[in-house]
């Protein structure tokens, strides 16, 4: 049916997606579940949500739109975050993300339900190998309290030791400086195992997967802009050290 809508057939979207012909008509005669950056990419061109053709999947406890990013996420080589308003969900404890999830006017059960899935995403960072973590975020992340100061001084404290991990970068943008790139909004950037990149936009009603190559351009554009900004990692690790004593 999305097919026939968008007047494609197996052998024109097998084309537009850079697969074999016989690779795609098997997502239809055989139920073959494609690749997950695969999945977003045919979802795009028959205008469709991932879940939405492929639900078997997505049957998770997280937000619909967010399900594909989060299976990208867990293939990917190297992810790079910015955040300028709160800490980025791979790095958040549970008392941390249950105070961000209450603040957008959730259910009880939805938030406890959300809180799970982000701590179960956290496992990409134990795995063999994993992806290099590159986290930027402004200073005020580390000054503003979430929840109370108790869960703040165990979540700087997590940012800390999370920070001394081989594989993890945090770095972050002094207080002082002005206006820059990043302001506009929070963004992350995976490398899959293929080389592609695909993106993630966050809003206050859902977050966006970007998966065109001009638009992955322009963040890779920001990324180089926001991180320019940032301190070194030596610095940083120095701020977040004074944020641990100032939360203890």
């Amino acid at each position: 049916m999305a097919m026939a809508e968008r007047g494609e057939t197996v052998e024109s979207l097998a084309h537009r997606v850079g697969v074999d012909p016989k690779t795609a008509g098997r997502w239809l005669s055989s139920g073959r579940v494609p690749h997950p950056r695969t999945r977003v990419v045919v979802a795009g061109i028959l205008g469709r949500e991932p879940a939405e053709l492929w639900p078997e999947p997505y049957r998770r406890r997280d937000l619909p739109w967010f399900r594909p990013w989060a299976e990208l996420e867990q293939d990917a080589t190297s992810i790079r975050s910015y955040q300028p308003l709160v800490l980025p969900g791979l790095v958040q404890t549970e008392d941390y993300a249950r105070a961000v999830l209450r603040a957008g006017g959730l259910s009880t059960d939805e938030v406890e339900q959300l809180v799970v899935s982000r701590l179960a995403r956290q496992a990409v960072l134990d795995r063999d190998p994993p992806p290099q973590l590159v986290i930027v975020v402004d200073e005020a992340v580390l000054c503003r309290t979430v929840g109370n100061p108790g869960v703040m001084a165990r979540q700087v404290r997590h940012l800390a030791d999370v920070a001394g991990r081989e594989h993890v970068q945090v770095r972050v943008i002094p207080a002082d400086e002005p206006w820059h790139a990043g302001l506009a909004g929070p963004f992350m950037l995976a490398r899959l195992p293929d080389g592609s990149e695909v993106a993630y936009l966050d809003n206050q009603l859902r977050g966006e997967m970007v998966t065109e190559s001009a638009d992955i351009a322009s963040l890779g554009r920001r990324w180089e802009s926001v991180a320019g900004e940032a301190l070194s990692v030596r610095q940083s690790s120095a701020l977040i050290r004074e944020a641990v004593k100032r939360w203890t």
